[in-house]
């Protein structure tokens, strides 16, 4: 097998077109490492998309419950004034 660093040293032309062949793979290897890092940004963004959606319906649920409870507190509490106190 022959090494290309010889066969670059005794050939400018060789040299070239075997620079020229690294850097194309370089940008081929960078490409897809940009395609991939769009492609990971977009799934993150879906993610936290999702989870704001999770952290927004489970404030809902809790929102509605207090309510809730607040609402029977305020039940009960009439119930007893009106049965107890004004007696």
């Amino acid at each position: 097998m022959v090494d290309t660093t010889d066969i670059e040293k005794k050939s400018l032309e060789a040299h070239v077109e075997l620079c020229a062949e690294r850097y194309r793979y370089l940008e081929e290897k960078l490409d897809s490492l940009e395609a991939r890092s769009i492609e990971n940004n977009k799934m993150i963004s879906d993610i936290k998309i999702m989870v704001q959606a999770v952290v927004n319906k489970r404030n809902d649920q809790i929102i509605s419950w207090g309510l809730g409870i607040i609402v029977a507190l305020g039940g009960v509490i009439v119930w007893f004034v009106t049965h107890y106190v004004l007696k």
